[in-house]
């Protein structure tokens, strides 16, 4: 796993490892950076399903208690059967625009 930081947010990029390898690295190192928001970059998996990120879902919900933003990337995934609760951007740009949205939201008490 590859982690960036980008002004208030953090980039963590699935690099060798399989996605539940991933996900078990990623909960290891989630309390260096739970006080940014998260994007978790999976774009470079083929054959991802909706079941894959699921596991996501719960650090997401309490990610997102704290006034913080969590997306995941990954372009090849059936918009349509993304759980609610789950953010999900085709691109990376697409993410941080995402999270630039939800942190303008939030200083106008939405």
């Amino acid at each position: 796993m590859v982690i960036n930081q980008v002004g208030s947010t953090t980039v963590a990029t699935q690099e060798k490892k399989t996605i539940k390898e991933f996900v078990e690295a990623f909960k290891l190192e989630y309390p260096k950076f739970e006080q940014n928001n998260i994007i978790v970059n999976l774009f470079s998996l083929d054959g991802l399903k909706v079941d894959d990120i699921l596991p996501f879902r719960s650090i997401s919900d309490s990610h997102k208690t704290t006034y913080h933003s969590f997306v995941i990337v990954n372009g090849k995934l059936n918009f349509d059967e993304i759980p609610p609760g789950l953010d999900v951007a085709p691109t990376l740009q697409e993410a941080h625009d995402l999270i630039e949205m939800e942190e303008i939201e939030r200083d106008l008490g939405f």
